[in-house]
């Protein structure tokens, strides 16, 4: 597959009236990601755990975008009951989503469990946008054309195999976190063939975010001592904005893209018989 060449830096195309709903708003590569496309017109839905940063959020993206419509909705992702209560709000308040950015993401080095659980890293990472994307699959048809994008990470390729006996409850691992990011694109995309919406997935590189916040010990001096090398989440943002905008980004679904172009994650995760196993199984573990 040649690589798809994308101008980050070019012109948009207006999202005025446009709905988009962006996991993890409230910081980092989300928050920026929803500022700008507030920029650009769109009605955004900022989502985020803790309501005092998500209205700290919001303020600035309206500071940023006067004009803007701007809304904050809070849910912890880690919890699937908040997950479909999130879900419930905005079918009830949107009439229309043209944008799904499944955003949110942690980083755990110590298992931990969700209410439900299920192995906090792979619940939030994968689980959460899966069911997410499930429950408003039929406003975003509705809405057509629409996109739904993913932010996966390069830190995929490091997972070699699959322990589908344990991938929910098991050790955790942000890396088969991120696989499960793009097997659940590949295969959604598919899913979603002739609905009009598509479905892609990204990396945004390595970005100066609160992702890691959770980590400590010598974990967290490694982060800090990297930070300076990172890049902003500026040069985060520009690849989801350019997914939920710009027009030829309509012309492309189940893409893996990083730096403006489209590219080829590895090999485990094109297989489209793990992204099928991988659906099924995640519909047994949200049912």
């Amino acid at each position: 597959m040649a690589p798809r060449q994308v101008h980050l830096g070019g012109p948009m195309t207006t999202m005025s009236g446009k709905v988009c709903l962006v996991t993890g708003g409230t910081s980092g590569i989300g928050r920026e990601t929803a500022a700008r496309l507030a920029e650009l017109g769109a009605t955004v839905v900022v989502v985020g755990r803790d309501a005092e940063r998500g209205r700290a959020a919001v303020k600035e993206i309206r500071r940023r975008a006067p004009s803007a419509e701007v809304d904050l909705l809070t849910a912890d992702m880690s919890s699937l009951a908040e997950v479909r209560r999130l879900a419930a709000e905005v079918l009830e308040k949107y009439h229309r989503l043209d944008v799904l950015d499944n955003n949110a993401g942690v980083i755990m080095l110590k298992r931990q469990f969700t209410v439900d659980g299920y192995e906090t890293m792979f619940a939030v990472n994968h689980l959460a946008p899966f069911l997410l994307t499930s429950l408003l699959r039929e406003r975003l048809v509705g809405s057509a054309p629409a996109r739904v994008i993913t932010v996966s990470s390069n830190a995929h390729s490091s997972a070699k195999q699959i322990p589908w006996d344990e991938l929910a409850r098991g050790e955790p691992s942000y890396p088969l976190s991120k696989l499960a990011n793009i097997l659940f694109t590949v295969e959604l995309a598919k899913r979603l063939t002739g609905t009009g919406v598509v479905a892609n997935c990204l990396h945004p590189g390595l970005i100066r975010t609160q992702l890691g916040r959770e980590v400590r010990g010598v974990a967290k001096l490694l982060v800090a001592a990297a930070k300076p090398f990172m890049g902003t989440v500026q040069t985060g943002a520009a690849t989801p904005v350019y997914l939920a905008s710009a027009p030829e980004a309509a012309e492309v679904t189940g893409g893996y893209f990083f730096r403006g172009k489209q590219i080829e994650p590895s090999s485990l995760a094109r297989d489209p018989e793990a992204a099928a196993r991988l659906w099924a199984l995640s519909e047994e573990l949200v049912a």
